[in-house]
C-alpha cells in the first residue's frame, strides 16, 4: 500500500511539473495566447502554425532574440521577454541546412480555417524581431497568405492595436538556398 501511494505521489509530481506560464495543451483556453504561423519565403505559401497558451497574462508582448552567428554552425532563439518563455529555436548552418527545434512540430496548414470573405485585414503595422543580415524584407505577400485565416482575424479583433511580429528564418546561409527559408509571424490575443 505504501508503495502504491509513493508511486502515485511521484507520478503526480512528475506530471504536475509544467512551466509556471505555459501549457500548450490548454492553449485555446489560456488567458494569454500567442499565434505562430509559418509562411514559405519564396512562394508565400502558408505552411502551418500553432498557438501557445500562457497562464500568466501580460499587457506587453516583446520578443527578444539570442543569436549565435554561424561560422559553421549557429542558432537563433526567440523569447517572449515578459514571461521568459521560448517561442522559437532553430539551428543555422553555413553551407548546409539547419532546422527548427522548437516548437517540435506545427499543425498543418489545412487544419486552419479560412474566412469566406475576400476583404483584407491588417495589423497596426509590422515589427521585424530578427534580421541578422539587414536584408530588405518584403513581408506584404507573406501577410496576404495568412490574413484570411479565422485565427488571424480572431487575434486581430482581440488585440486591434498590435503589430504583427515577423522574423525570417534562414537555416541555410553562405551559399544558402532561399527555398529553405521561411517567415515566422506572431500575433498576441
Amino acid at each position: 500500500m505504501k508503495t502504491k501511494i509513493l508511486f502515485l505521489f511521484l507520478i503526480g509530481i512528475l506530471f504536475g511539473c509544467n512551466s509556471d506560464n505555459m501549457d500548450i495543451n490548454l492553449a485555446t483556453d489560456a488567458p494569454n495566447q500567442i499565434l505562430m504561423l509559418k509562411v514559405d519565403y519564396t512562394t508565400n505559401t502558408f505552411e502551418g502554425g500553432t498557438i501557445f497558451g500562457f497562464s500568466k497574462p501580460t499587457d506587453n508582448f516583446t520578443i527578444i532574440n539570442e543569436y549565435v552567428e554561424p561560422s559553421d554552425f549557429g542558432n537563433v532563439k526567440l523569447i517572449y521577454k515578459e514571461l521568459n518563455e521560448t517561442l522559437f529555436a532553430g539551428t543555422i548552418h553555413w553551407m548546409g541546412l539547419g532546422k527548427m527545434t522548437f516548437p517540435e512540430k506545427l499543425e498543418p496548414a489545412n487544419s486552419f480555417e479560412h474566412v469566406k470573405t475576400y476583404d483584407l485585414r491588417y495589423p497596426n503595422g509590422f515589427e521585424v524581431v530578427f534580421n541578422p543580415d539587414n536584408r530588405e524584407l518584403d513581408y506584404g505577400k507573406a501577410w496576404q497568405s495568412i490574413q484570411g485565416l479565422v485565427k488571424v482575424r480572431e487575434f486581430l479583433a482581440a488585440n486591434p492595436d498590435q503589430k504583427a511580429k515577423l522574423f525570417l528564418y534562414t537555416p541555410s546561409v553562405g551559399a544558402g538556398n532561399p527555398k529553405d527559408w521561411y517567415w515566422v509571424i506572431y500575433l498576441k490575443k
